[in-house]
């Protein structure tokens, strides 16, 4: 206890902004291929059952694509067309690279990027100070188990709140493959006619899905640590915890995902007033549900999986091997001033 606490105060709020952004940007960039995959398979299952159009452009003008009947026609999305229909992981890998290049496996890396700085610094910071200032006050003994459950929840709380913005228009990008000024011209429309508030749309879902997220995730990442006495644990360790503690959370938040994308990919749609009153995440979980099955709630769940796991891994691993460097470089700097 007395080694972690001098260990806790010995890091500061600078040391872990710059540990958490070392992580974000390593596990950005290796883990958006994936998460294109599963905007992708779950973008296409909400062409599956709406009734609404998309909006898209060339540069020079834009069109609608709607998957109901109109002329006696039907017209979807060309990432949708039969020639391209992705039936699972591999297959979308296989697909959207050959028909859209390697590179758009990392469309959206820009917008991930600036998104992973800010949200990262807020999230492990005030994670590990929240922990830190309750730790420091808690006269029962060891650190509770609900600890990390209540630090986890109330800084992913803040940090989706953040960079929501920012995530809508990484989703949108990634769903469609839309240049910046299309998303531009999208984000116009979608202020002008919706207002500023608009660009929060998502912002319920995401919560209901990153906070139980961070609550799961660290509650059992917390809890490795201790059933394997790793109060200060090695890079090997905290790679493989927080590879089972993520993918847990991934599994159990899943649905909440899935409602998210749904919803901020609507981004640039048009606007169908008579459905406003559709937007709860109760009725696309209904909608979802009735149409398709509790199968469409768990949509890219191999993806989701797959991503989730190894960007646990290497963010935490990442983060704990930042903090404990800077840990021992301060205590050698601190002995070299005597």
């Amino acid at each position: 206890m007395a080694d972690s606490k001098s260990q806790s105060e010995n890091i500061t709020p600078i040391h872990q902004i710059i540990s958490s952004c070392t992580g974000a940007l390593l596990t950005s960039v290796f883990v958006t291929p994936l998460d294109v995959v599963k905007i992708r398979l779950q973008a296409q299952q909400k062409v599956k059952i709406s009734n609404g159009c998309f909006l898209c452009s060339n540069g020079f003008v834009e069109e609608l694509y709607c998957n109901f009947h109109s002329n006696g026609s039907i017209s979807t999305p060309y990432w949708y067309r039969s020639s391209i229909h992705l039936t699972g992981t591999v297959d979308a890998f296989v697909k959207i690279t050959r028909a859209e290049g390697v590179g758009s496996l990392w469309s959206g890396l820009p917008p991930t990027l600036v998104m992973a700085v800010p949200g990262t610094v807020v999230y492990y910071t005030m994670y590990d100070q929240i922990r830190f200032y309750v730790k420091k006050n808690y006269t029962r003994g060891q650190q509770p188990l609900w600890l990390p459950v209540i630090a986890g929840a109330g800084a992913r709380a803040l940090a989706c709140s953040v960079v929501s913005p920012l995530e809508l228009v990484r989703t949108k990008m990634q769903s469609q493959k839309l240049s910046y000024g299309m998303i531009g011209q999208a984000i116009r429309k979608q202020v002008a006619t919706q207002g500023l508030r608009s660009m929060y749309q998502g912002l319920g879902p995401t919560v209901l899905r990153d906070v139980p997220f961070s609550a799961i995730y660290w509650l059992h990442y917390e809890w490795l640590k201790k059933e394997f006495n790793q109060e200060k644990p090695t890079f090997s360790f905290s790679f493989c915890a927080g590879a089972i503690a993520g993918g847990v959370a991934a599994f159990l938040t899943l649905p909440f995902d899935v409602i998210k994308t749904h919803r901020q990919i609507e981004l640039g749609e048009a606007l169908n007033i008579a459905n406003k009153q559709t937007n709860s995440t109760y009725f696309h979980l209904k909608n979802l549900y009735q149409n398709n099955g509790y199968r469409a709630l768990f949509a890219g769940v191999v993806p989701r999986i797959v991503k989730v796991a190894p960007a646990c891994a290497i963010m935490v691993s990442t983060y704990e091997f930042g903090k404990q460097f800077f840990h021992k470089y301060n205590a050698s700097k601190a002995a070299s001033t005597f």
